[in-house]
């Protein structure tokens, strides 16, 4: 029954979204999103899928959906998932992932809304050792 199935929360994961660095290319273009696995042990058989959607001068807009895997995804390491270009950055992004723990498999959905990536909402992103704006 569906009461008996438990519900465990996502923790010690994250997504950030962090702008390039002057001396990386197309960094005037292109900001980067990372995937933080902040857990002692790896996970498995991670699937995110992206995509965007809102308004951009009126027009509503939606990007393609693209999907990435890992089989695994070490402890305490980061992945890249993908560029962004900054004009979809006016948009929502949404991220969702899902993956394998201890024989459970998790699933959580991380949206950056339109204006949550401005720099007053930087942070210091772990392992990166860089500025952006990450949810947990």
């Amino acid at each position: 029954m569906k009461k008996d199935i438990p519900i465990l929360k996502v923790e010690d994961l994250a997504i950030a979204i962090v702008p390039r660095m002057d001396h990386e290319e197309d960094h005037e273009e292109f900001w980067d999103t990372y995937l933080l696995n902040l857990k002692d042990e790896p996970i498995r058989s991670v699937l995110v899928n992206s995509t965007g959607y809102g308004e951009i001068d009126g027009e509503p807009r939606k990007t393609t959906t693209l999907r990435y895997f890992w089989e695994e995804i070490g402890p305490l390491e980061v992945v890249k998932i993908e560029p962004v270009q900054k004009a979809v950055l006016r948009i929502a992004n949404e991220y969702w992932v899902s993956f394998s723990y201890n024989d459970y498999l998790y699933d959580k959905k991380y949206v950056f809304v339109p204006g949550s990536l401005d720099e007053m909402n930087f942070t210091e992103i772990p392992f990166l050792h860089r500025k952006g704006v990450m949810i947990r």
